[in-house]
């Protein structure tokens, strides 16, 4: 081993016959090698602590054999990461092979020795361990950079510290480059997909429109109906008193109704999670961007049957949970659940206040709440049947009193929500439509509705099922049956008269939505209803019911229908079928 120039005057080491010939003593090789191409870079010596000098070795013969590898600087040869020859360090810093530091604690005789460097002393406790494993930074596949764990022991100079941190930096750069590029490809993939299905849907959407074609050219009731969109056009093209322009258009999953924001822009679309479960998810769309956020709703929540958004920034929706309850808009979170008797099958609150909600049930009865009070409602009002409450109003007379219009299975209804009468009162002239299935109104003032029926079926004797006849109401094919939509205009605040009516598809299952749209500063309404025979909306200008237009079909039939109108006076319809949403921009004339 050889001797320190700064060791101990009392014992010399014993030589050692390994050590490289006219290697410095006072010089620790770093074991640093860069393999750049098939040369390798210089190796740096680091000096001892008395010096405190840098020297760069031209490389030499060393240079021309490759790269050095870290060893020890008493054997010189490499030492390993485990073993008796494992990288080890005593208190001063220098690192040397363990198996060489116990051979020279035992060649000295004594329990302490000194270090072969610096002349320091250490004990067989003092031998540290160390572990670090080599690091290799790849440039392009075509460099690596290697570099021991001695860089890491505080045994280097500046400048290798400089490079120790150069080099943690280029591998973080390029590990971030690749994180990068296959998000990039991820990207490019995905918006090929969304092209595939933009593309598939148009397909789809095109050839809907030629069988929808196809069917309303073959029923002679829809011919006389296009014949009279057509004369109207022809007549008075110029006097229409809207126009409709397809603003969005999104493809869902199950959807079944929903609530439009208007002045937020925001539309709530109920549907269901994807998969096999039977979670219930709400899903919330920006009219602006387009973007769709799926808001998970609670297992005891159920299905939806009606959603109201009003303001205050909640959102307002009865399930077949036995559940009424309230949705924060901008946390999308449920701060409230109410308790119902029955399964909520409407829901609707004043959009002039949003303290008082109201929830029509399954078994006929109306409740009135107040957002103010989470524990019970504030009336529970009894029905004329048990029939369905399928679909509510909340509306301001002209007196200024708030009123409820219903509708279920037996006709509209007219509710005092004050407390004052415990039942409604069925609205005169329709008892003998039919089976009333949706109800139209004209908010706020309500001073016309429009009631839709489809015709009645019993039971015979024989227990058999007929037909009880109303006016020109026969079974037009399985894409419907012939009802009626009937116009009531309002003659008192708790009364209405009955104008007009129109014959027209409906569902023989679904209770479907409709809408009343104001136009022409609102001295003029049109009625939209989805069509069964078209899959559509068909539109009547009231009160004539002379046909207007029939908008872009759907796939499928149309299950729900939103007029709304922002505070700035923008206007839309939604058109909601189980697998798409439109939502139209009605510009007046």
């Amino acid at each position: 081993m050889p001797a320190s120039g700064t060791g101990s005057p009392g014992r010399a080491p014993p030589p050692v016959e390994e050590e490289e010939p006219g290697r410095p003593h006072e010089a620790l090789d770093l074991g640093l090698s860069l393999g750049v191409g098939a040369a390798a870079l210089p190796v740096v010596q680091v000096s001892s602590a008395s010096s405190g000098e840098e020297e760069e070795e031209a490389g030499g013969d060393e240079e021309a054999e490759g790269p050095s590898l870290p060893s020890c600087p008493v054997c010189m040869n490499p030492w390993t990461a485990e073993g008796e020859h494992r990288v080890s360090c005593i208190p001063c810093g220098h690192v040397y092979g363990r198996s060489c530091l116990e051979r020279w604690l035992l060649q000295c005789g004594k329990k302490t020795a000194t270090c072969p460097q610096c002349g320091k002393i250490f004990r067989q406790k003092h031998i540290i361990n160390l572990y670090a494993p080599e690091i290799v930074v790849p440039n392009n596949d075509l460099e690596k950079v290697r570099f021991s764990s001695l860089l890491f022991l505080g045994c280097v100079s500046d400048h290798g510290l400089k490079l120790i941190s150069f080099m943690q930096q280029v591998l973080s750069l390029r590990h971030k480059n690749d994180t990068l590029e296959n998000q990039q490809q991820k990207m490019i993939e995905e918006i090929k997909e969304y092209k595939r299905q933009i593309s598939l849907q148009q397909h789809l959407i095109n050839e809907s429109n030629s069988k929808r074609q196809k069917m309303a050219e073959q029923s002679s009731n829809g011919a006389r109906i296009a014949q009279s969109v057509a004369s109207l056009r022809a007549d008075g093209g110029s006097s229409d008193p809207c126009k409709f322009f397809l603003q969005n258009e999104y493809f869902l999953d199950g959807a079944r109704v929903m609530g439009i924001d208007a002045s937020s822009q925001i539309i709530l679309a109920s549907g269901r999670a994807a998969g096999v479960s039977i979670e219930h998810v709400l899903t919330k769309i920006n009219m602006f961007s387009g973007h769709q956020t799926k808001v998970h709703l609670p297992p005891n929540t159920k299905a939806l049957k009606d959603i109201c958004i009003i303001p205050g920034g909640l959102a307002v929706f009865a399930s077949l949970g036995k559940k009424l309850s309230l949705l924060s808009m901008t946390t999308n979170n449920i701060v409230h659940q109410y308790d119902l008797p029955a399964p909520g099958w409407s829901c609707s609150g004043l959009q002039n206040g949003p303290n008082h909600i109201y929830a029509g049930l399954q078994n006929g009865m109306l409740l009135v709440f107040d957002t103010r009070q989470t524990k019970a409602a504030l009336h529970s009002l009894t029905g004329l049947s048990t029939h369905p409450v399928h679909t509510i109003h909340s509306v301001v007379d002209c007196s200024g009193s708030t009123k409820v219009i219903s509708a279920s299975s037996i006709g509209p209804c007219i509710w005092d929500v004050d407390g004052s009468e415990n039942r409604p009162n069925l609205l005169t002239g329709m008892e003998s439509q039919g089976v009333c299935i949706s109800l139209a109104c004209a908010a706020p003032s309500s001073d016309l509705i429009v009631a839709t029926f489809r015709p009645k079926v019993e039971l015979s004797v024989d227990g058999t099922s007929s037909q009880v006849a109303i006016s020109q109401s026969p079974t037009l094919s399985s894409s419907g049956k012939l009802g009626c939509h009937a116009l009531m205009r309002r003659a008192s605040s708790t009364s209405f008269v009955k104008e007009q009516t129109c014959n027209g598809n409906v569902s023989e299952l679904r209770m479907s939505k409709s809408a009343i749209i104001p136009c022409s500063g609102n001295s003029q309404h049109l009625f939209a209803y989805g069509d069964e025979s078209l899959s559509g909306v068909r539109t009547w200008q009231l009160p004539s019911f002379q046909a207007f237009t029939d908008l872009r079909p759907h796939r499928r039939p149309i299950l729900d229908l939103r007029f709304a109108e922002s505070s700035t006076g923008e206007k839309y319809l939604g058109c909601l079928s189980e697998e798409k949403l439109q939502v139209f921009r009605v510009i007046d004339h």
